[in-house]
């Protein structure tokens, strides 16, 4: 949930159906990843610390299961009325801008990219940046515009590669069995899904 600003600071994660194969839960410092990051791309992490990120993606009314991004606005805000769902987008800081079919764009930014956990005292890799631009591709959504920078300007190609290598470098995917259960510090860890062969259902509970 690093595209909002209210978020869980632990996540419990259950197995209550195994994946046949895949569908590992990968996770990676998040203080060692903006280190890496920071020593490799100084220029991008200072402008990224300056601006932040928008976030941007266009949802139809119902649940799309051959997106990425799945959900559709009613799903997203609980909700068919378009009043309550923009109020409900406004307390997190969200634009709507609705379209004639029905569907909706959700533009959230600027908001932090990265993050001071004041706990630990240092700072945290805290975004959704590689996996927007890599991952939100849909009939309605280029997943390229569906990131930027804070001042509407696009993210480097190159840069965005790279992080995802950092990531899968310094990763440990975690598999599943029935049964298993992950707590997930969200400050000290970012977390992400492998692709799977189903069925696969792990439940969720997030924590303030």
């Amino acid at each position: 949930m690093a595209q909002v600003p209210t978020f869980p600071s632990k996540l419990f994660f259950f197995c209550e159906v195994e994946p046949k194969s895949g569908g590992e839960t990968p996770i990676v410092l998040s203080h060692y990843v903006y280190k890496r990051m920071k020593e490799k791309y100084p220029e991008f992490v200072e402008k990224l610390e300056k601006d932040g990120l928008i976030y941007t993606r266009v949802l139809g009314e119902g649940d799309d299961p051959s997106s990425p991004i799945g959900r559709g606005w009613q799903s997203t805000f609980l909700t068919k009325d378009r009043a309550v769902a923009e109020e409900r987008a406004a307390k997190l800081g969200m634009k709507l801008e609705w379209s004639d079919d029905g569907g909706v764009k959700t533009i959230m930014g600027p908001i932090p990219a990265v993050k001071w956990d004041e706990s630990r005292g240092r700072k945290i890799w805290f975004n959704s940046m590689v996996a927007a631009y890599t991952g939100w591709k849909d009939a309605r959504n280029d997943p390229v515009k569906a990131v930027t920078f804070g001042d509407g300007s696009p993210l480097p190609a190159d840069v965005i590669a790279g992080c995802g290598e950092i990531l899968e470098e310094e990763c440990v995917a975690v598999p599943w069995r029935r049964g298993d259960i992950l707590l997930i510090d969200n400050w000290a860890v970012l977390h992400s899904r492998r692709s799977f062969e189903p069925p696969r259902r792990i439940l969720a509970s997030l924590c303030k």
